[in-house]
């Protein structure tokens, strides 16, 4: 249980005070997918014994029971990155007609640079169709302040509030002034009228949605959201929100002047017009899209803004001083070059075994979300096609029923045991129903490994680490219709190659599970690591096909580091002279 805190200054990371300030606003349900950088929020908050918490299968799920504990009458919250937001888009759209009972707020955290994720969209354009409130922290101290403020906003205007996060706000460090917990308590009423979005009903709903962004424009022209700094240099005035913000008032100082908005949707509009007309040049700074800069444009304003910063990665303080043509900060740079480390697969990796094989069997493989994407890198080369959650699998479907015999023999679908949950069941089904002669892979590594080891319904456990639901892949696969359902150790690639040849040859839905528990688990034992018979090395480079970063050429030899071997010799079932061989025993 995590201490409750005094009144004291403490430095917090964002997704950290977030959670503070799910706690001191009294939030009883929390309900979440993780995904980076939105992971930490509900691992911070299951830290606190009075909050119940939970990984669910995906966001949309993760949405709608955070619903239902709202419409139970106790404040709620779900967190996502912001591919996740799309996943949880159904729930969403329509819960602006439904609205709450207690308060309800959606965390999301964007990626801007595609540091974990693969695109960089703009959630705030979730928020402007959704029609729902949207709020932006630029540090840690207003992460748990706006927290707690999203809720009072979703009783008072009848709305779930959308928190925006991004990867700088989530990950850095500020001060915090920590509070105390308030529980508010609502009845649950039955209404009909507003919570059941048939036709009849949800056309009643859709006017009072509109009347409420009116009331919520009106709120942004005068609320502590908002705010004018005016500085003694008013020949610019910068508009801007969250990490932009920081960066405006790194450059310039405290001379500047700034409208800071920390709600992006509704936003104001007498409040710009009153800003501009202060200030003889206009400039929204903000990452991604215009879209504060089409907003302020649409009021008839003169601004500028992606035509000096780009609409494309994360911005900073050299970026922006740059393309203001301010001098920049000095940048450290070293003489001699330094050779690129691509992102490979751990040492002692199981994917590791069962990619060396597809790509040895030259399969077509089209992949999924996760950190055994990193298929895809050489010298394993393996994924071909990468999408969204679950997509693999679907898209195997496809792929088969279109080029027929020319592919069914010899590509295949790979998914992760975690991602199966969220969203590849339902592929897994359209195999079934659709008798795709299509094999499907789950790569079962016992966890969700790319965010940082988070429990899901395969592994038996709950966010706490304590004994949960636990379901049978192979079980599950059967009952969907699948006669053909494998099991391999990725650790022996003999069994591996046998397996993947006899599904690939037959004809009819098939599904493979490749298991064996991440090797980064503390509850793991590894063996001793393998050491090189130089006498027997022929420096014939087999080892390195397989890309473990334990393995090196040194003076024309293999070597090993044994500071990262795992001794699961992988690498020595590809050594045709024995050179690769378990520590001698004492």
């Amino acid at each position: 249980m995590q201490e409750h805190m005094s009144d004291t200054r403490q430095l917090m990371l964002g997704n950290k005070a977030v959670a503070r300030g799910l706690y001191e606003a009294g939030v009883c349900f929390i309900s979440s997918y993780p995904g980076t950088p939105s992971t930490e929020i509900t691992e911070e908050a299951a830290k606190y014994d009075e909050i119940y918490c939970e990984w669910a299968p995906n966001e949309k799920v993760a949405m709608e029971s955070a619903f239902g504990a709202s419409l139970a009458g106790r404040r709620s919250f779900c967190a996502q990155k912001h591919v996740g937001l799309n996943v949880a888009a159904d729930p969403l759209y329509t819960m602006s007609y439904t609205g709450v009972n207690a308060g309800m707020v959606i965390g999301v955290a964007d990626d801007a640079g595609m540091h974990s994720s693969q695109n960089e969209q703009d959630s705030r354009h979730h928020a402007i169709a959704a029609k729902v409130p949207m709020i932006e922290p630029s540090d840690s101290a207003e992460a748990l302040e706006y927290t707690k403020l999203a809720y009072e906003l979703s009783e008072r205007f009848d709305t779930p509030v959308l928190l925006k996060m991004c990867t700088r706000v989530a990950h850095s460090q500020s001060v915090v002034v920590p509070g105390e917990r308030v529980v508010p308590d609502r009845p649950y009423e039955k209404n009909i009228a507003k919570y059941v979005m048939m036709p009849g009903n949800a056309k009643k709903r859709h006017p009072i949605v509109e009347q409420r962004t009116k009331d919520l424009i009106a709120y942004a022209e005068n609320c502590p959201l908002n705010r004018v700094e005016m500085g003694s240099d008013t020949s610019v005035g910068f508009i801007t929100a969250s990490t932009s913000y920081q960066y405006v008032r790194e450059v310039f100082g405290a001379d500047a002047c700034i409208l800071k908005l920390g709600m992006t949707n509704p936003l104001p509009e007498q409040l710009i017009r009153s800003f501009a007309a202060s200030v003889d040049r206009l400039i929204v700074v903000e990452e991604l899209d215009p879209i504060i800069e089409n907003h302020v444009r649409s009021l008839g304003l003169a601004v500028s803004g992606k035509d000096l910063f780009p609409i494309t990665d994360e911005f900073s303080q050299n970026l922006i001083a740059k393309a203001m043509g301010k001098e920049t900060a000095p940048v450290r740079t070293l003489s001699d070059p330094i050779p690129p480390r691509p992102p490979v697969m751990c040492a002692g990796c199981p994917h590791r075994g069962l990619f060396y094989t597809l790509r040895k069997n030259k399969c077509t493989v089209l992949g999924d979300i996760g950190c055994y994407t990193l298929g895809a890198v050489q010298p394993l080369g393996a994924i071909e096609m990468t999408l969204c959650m679950g997509a693999s699998i679907g898209a195997v479907h496809g792929f088969n029923k279109v080029r027929g015999e020319e592919s069914e023999g010899k590509t295949v679908a790979v998914i992760g045991d975690s991602t199966f949950m969220h969203s590849g069941m339902t592929g897994l089904a359209n195999v079934a129903y659709n008798q795709s002669n299509s094999t499907v892979i789950i790569l079962d590594n016992s966890i969700t490994g790319m965010t940082g080891h988070q429990q899901n319904p395969t592994t038996g456990y709950n966010i706490k680490g304590d004994p949960a639901g636990k379901i049978d892949l192979e079980a599950l696969c059967r009952s969907m219709g699948f006669d053909h359902v494998r099991v391999v150790d990725p650790y022996r690639l003999d069994q591996c190659d046998e397996v993947l040849k006899e599904e690939l040859a037959y004809h009819g839905p098939s599904v493979i599970i490749s298991r064996r528990p991440c090797a980064l688990l503390k509850y793991v034992k590894h063996k001793a690591p393998l050491h090189v018979d130089t006498d027997k090395c022929v420096g014939c480079k087999s080892c390195m096909r397989i890309g473990c970063p334990a393995i090196s050429i040194k003076n024309g030899k293999a070597a090993i580091d044994t500071t990262l071997c795992v001794g699961c010799e992988v690498c020595s079932q590809l050594c045709k002279f024995g050179a690769l061989q378990p520590a001698k025993e004492d």
